[in-house]
């Protein structure tokens, strides 16, 4: 699922290049001048979901951190509501 709006930090917070990347070699468009190979490319998958220890992931989760309630007032006062819309 791709979530464009949210931040990417808690999304690349889980997942490591090594484990969680995908490179597979297929069909692209014949219009992309950055394939190696005419109509021939390779894609990248990213798996940023959280990892159970049956995937090998062994310690707990963190909990996820709440913005203390003055800090979110001084950050209002000084931008708005520009953080809103995350």
């Amino acid at each position: 699922m791709i979530r464009l709006n949210a931040p990417a930090i808690p999304q690349t917070a889980k997942t490591h290049p090594q484990r969680d990347s995908l490179f597979t070699k297929g069909p692209r468009d014949v219009l992309d001048h950055a394939t190696s190979e005419i109509a021939i490319g390779s894609k990248r998958g990213i798996d940023a979901t959280k990892k159970i220890p049956g995937e090998g992931f062994k310690r707990a989760w963190p909990p996820l951190i709440k913005m203390d309630e003055a800090v979110r007032e001084k950050i209002d006062s000084l931008f708005g509501n520009a953080g809103d819309k995350f």
